[in-house]
């Protein structure tokens, strides 16, 4: 599609220049200020000799462009694998944002012990309810939230923790095992 010496024009840029070199899918080009560019096919835009720019703009098919310009299909990403037995977990958002609506006037400790004291129901309702894991998102932060949630943690015998999925949450969750007592 494009020669050596070949005029073109960038798409997305107010640039034109001289093709230098052509492989594969890349074009390599000399700009009007003497810059080595290199470009796909699909950026550039062959002009002709002619110094009017506008009339090889109207020479183009629109529609060849805009099949050029068409938008890559998003990546897909992995998915979390579970069993076909597995129920997803409930999942409580700790983070004070999502416990009030606003924070103004309360201090460190005031936040603090409503996340914990919020934990300590969902914990209490889950083991009522024989609910088998659940999931606290704590978020990073300074690890304050987090070490006094593995305290309150620690003081369940029916209870194991560990740090949550980390391709599902990053550091910043912890998921909780409930041991099911025969009754």
């Amino acid at each position: 599609m494009f020669n050596k010496g070949d005029k073109v024009s960038v798409l997305d840029e107010a640039m034109n220049g001289v093709v230098l070199s052509v492989k594969d899918k890349q074009v390599t080009i000399e700009t009007e200020d003497g810059f080595v560019m290199t470009f796909f096919v699909n950026e550039l835009l062959k002009i002709n000799d002619s110094s009017n720019l506008m009339d090889s703009i109207r020479r183009i098919n629109v529609d060849e462009i805009s099949k050029e310009k068409e938008i890559p299909k998003p990546r897909s990403f992995v998915k979390e694998r579970k069993d076909k037995h597995e129920i997803s977990a409930p999942e409580f958002d700790l983070h004070i944002e999502k416990l009030v609506p606003n924070k103004r006037g309360m201090s460190n400790y005031d936040i603090l012990t409503l996340q914990t004291e919020t934990a300590k129901r969902h914990i209490e309702f889950a083991i009522r309810n024989r609910i088998p894991k659940i999931v606290f998102i704590h978020g990073v932060g300074e690890g304050i939230l987090k070490a006094e949630l593995d305290f309150l943690f620690g003081r369940y015998d029916n209870i194991a923790f560990q740090e949550g999925n980390y391709q599902k949450y990053g550091q910043g969750a912890t998921e909780v095992f409930i041991k099911q007592s025969t009754k």
